[in-house]
């Protein structure tokens, strides 16, 4: 019997096909006016257009070759990935901060490939990554913007970096382009309990710490329906919109911090910096300059949210040199044996904690002891 044939990856006149969809979907939701009447007309358009967005993007991975110098090895503790647009200073930012060489020129596109810096900051290891230039229009796969977004979402912190010339036009642009690609920039997962079932048809519980004014049953079903979900709880916990359910039900976005690093702020007048100032999550940088450079590290370290936690063996003073580096989401006894070696934990029986995690130094805690930083850790066996 014959083997069963590959699906062959999808050709150009599918990909124009399905762009043709997302633009009429579009339109159609241009046209239609935003009330009470319509929210579960414009729910179900929202949830066909994350489906085709999605399938845009996926057969990137099944067929064809791979682009070169994207599949980055992920060293050090943590990854910190440079966006923008082309020849808005990405390489020498990153040539200032890291002595990498990321060819530089003063024309668009010189930077083709993922070009990736490592610094030492804090006892830490951060990886940078030069992304290429993202151009319009990535999302829906042109230039090499489909591949410079997927490595994007491996990232702990993306900067976006932005010309200080036209830096607001740009961040719209680049927030669309990551948005497309399910990367929500300084945002926390919706609060929405989502439930696949076998039977019982959809049940939909409203908000029930204050109002809920986007969703409603009707939506709710509508958006379902265009998912083929048949039955399935949703209870709300906050007030969530439309799309922040699809988010949900998709699965697949990721929530990453973001910061705006404004660049060449050496070609702008002080006003214009006062104005630039009221933009939330934002750093000035010269990078030609040197200028606030070390401002720039701070923050990523702030939005990177680790705990650096000491080894100390028995009878020894503590490496101060060689931290463990620990994300703040997962940073138990368990998290930080588990690091050092996933044998660790049959042997384990306690662990001393020096620290401002604990009251007494040492204090004895088991696994589930959530460590603060810079503490330092002495491991006692089973004997």
């Amino acid at each position: 019997r014959a083997a069963p044939r590959r699906a062959p990856p999808p050709t150009s006149l599918a990909m124009s096909d399905i762009m043709e969809k997302i633009a009429s979907i579009e339109l159609e939701m241009s046209r239609t006016q935003k009330n009470k009447a319509t929210a579960a007309h414009l729910g179900s358009l929202k949830a066909k257009l994350a489906k085709l967005r999605r399938d845009l993007i996926e057969p990137s991975s099944k067929g064809g070759p791979k682009g070169e110098g994207f599949d980055v090895t992920k060293t050090g503790d943590c990854r910190v990935g440079l966006v923008g647009f082309p020849s808005v200073g990405k390489s020498t930012l990153l040539n200032k901060l890291t002595g990498t060489f990321s060819e530089v020129a003063a024309y668009e596109f010189t930077t083709l490939t993922c070009i990736p810096g490592v610094i030492r900051y804090r006892g830490a290891k951060i990886q940078l990554l030069d992304l290429p230039g993202i151009i319009e229009g990535a999302k829906d796969g042109k230039g090499r913007g489909r591949q410079v977004i997927s490595t994007a979402r491996t990232c702990n912190v993306i900067v976006i970096v932005l010309d200080a010339l036209k830096p607001l036009t740009h961040k719209r642009l680049i927030e669309h382009e990551l948005e497309g690609f399910g990367i929500r920039l300084n945002r926390e997962p919706p609060k929405i309990t989502f439930r696949k079932k076998d039977k019982g048809g959809i049940s939909f519980t409203p908000n029930n710490n204050g109002e809920t004014t986007f969703l409603d049953e009707e939506t709710v079903k509508n958006i379902l329906s265009e998912y083929k979900i048949q039955h399935a709880d949703v209870k709300l916990h906050e007030d969530s919109t439309d799309e922040e359910l699809i988010d949900v039900i998709e699965g697949s976005r990721i929530y990453v911090p973001c910061i705006y690093a404004i660049n060449k702020i050496d070609q702008i007048t002080v006003e214009e910096l006062d104005l630039l100032t009221k933009m939330k999550h934002y750093v000035p940088v010269s990078a030609h300059k040197e200028w606030n450079l070390d401002g720039l590290l701070e923050t990523v370290w702030d939005y990177l949210d680790l705990v650096r936690v000491y080894t100390k063996p028995r009878g020894v003073n503590p490496d101060y040199d060689d931290p463990v580096v620990l994300p703040r989401k997962a940073c138990s006894v368990e998290d930080f044996c588990n690091r050092l070696h996933k044998g660790i934990m049959r042997s384990f029986k306690q662990a001393l904690v020096w620290g401002l995690s604990v009251k007494h130094r040492p204090q004895k805690v088991g696994k589930e002891h959530i460590l603060e930083d810079e503490d330092v850790v002495q491991i006692v066996k089973k004997v």
